[in-house]
């Protein structure tokens, strides 16, 4: 008989650990395949009418989810004004990152909307006053040089365009403070909900101007996976953070680069250059890297 190498007391948490970073990487093939059909579908669709589909499958479909689990207790929220908040964030993030995709390939804008967790580390000295070591910052200077080389004048992706990339960077990462701060009293299904709903009825207020009706199966199935494929990456995300620790499911989320390379070169035939790649290496490293120093902080 072979003896166990885990002890009976540790295979749950193990267990549950390693769903949590099965999810993350499911999560973002998920979101990859997202961004990487919101491309495609940009060429015949405006970014407006993309964002309002996008969130009208998110809306209903959490609504089917917790309806029946819930009831009118899935809308019960502590604070209205920092749920219409986070989701004004979100509609924004996400038209300008529609926006992006309209003029840069999906390998490069993800690699750079990586740059969020270390955005969020110079938020958090700044706004938050938190203690931030100088190695710390060493890997957020890292990762802007990394999005400069992604982002560079003379290379494949147009600076204007860059720039905005880097406004997604910076608003996605409010988000994610807001976020933060929200989880402490906020139900996360709950959240997703509201973020939703807020986003559907944004997105309806600026459609009725540019509403165009797809002429096209092919259209309309687009659009219903874009949604699909997000809310089911957010939804998934939400979980893996729930089964196992933020410091070991986050370096996990980096993958979205790789499956974001895969689903350029396979759609569109683009594959970055050479100093987009090392600009890309660069930032994923510098991530994981501020990742295990803040961990190591906290023990």
């Amino acid at each position: 008989m072979t003896t166990p190498t885990t002890p009976p007391q540790a295979a749950g948490p193990t267990i549950r650990a390693g769903s949590g970073i099965v999810l993350a990487v499911l999560a973002m093939a998920s979101l990859s395949v997202s961004d990487a059909t919101s491309q495609w579908v940009l060429l015949s669709v405006s970014p407006v009418m993309v964002l309002w589909f996008r969130y009208a499958v998110q809306a209903l479909g959490t609504t089917v989810v917790l309806a029946p689990l819930r009831g009118r207790a899935m809308w019960r929220t502590r604070s209205w004004r920092w749920q219409w908040l986070r989701g004004l964030l979100m509609v924004s993030c996400s038209l300008l990152a529609f926006e992006c995709l309209q003029r840069m390939p999906v390998a490069e804008f993800t690699a750079t909307v990586m740059l969020t967790p270390l955005v969020l580390t110079a938020l958090a000295r700044f706004v938050m006053n938190e203690q931030v070591s100088p190695l710390r910052w060493l890997m957020v200077v890292g990762g802007l040089i990394g999005a400069l080389l992604v982002i560079r004048p003379g290379g494949q992706v147009d600076s204007a365009v860059g720039w905005m990339a880097l406004m997604v960077v910076l608003t996605y990462a409010v988000f994610q403070a807001v976020t933060s701060h929200m989880t402490r009293t906020e139900d996360p299904a709950v959240m997703q909900l509201y973020t939703g709903w807020v986003g559907w009825a944004v997105s309806s207020l600026l459609v009725v101007q540019a509403w165009v009706t797809p002429q096209s199966l092919q259209e309309w199935t687009l659009l219903l996976v874009i949604g699909l494929a997000a809310t089911l990456g957010q939804y998934l995300l939400i979980v893996a953070f729930s089964k196992a620790p933020a410091s070991l499911v986050s370096p996990f989320l980096y993958t979205g680069v790789g499956f974001s390379t895969l689903m350029g070169w396979c759609l569109f035939d683009h594959m970055p250059d050479a100093w987009a790649f090392t600009g890309m290496a660069l930032v994923v490293v510098c991530g994981v890297g501020s990742g295990r120093i803040q961990r190591q902080g906290h023990r």
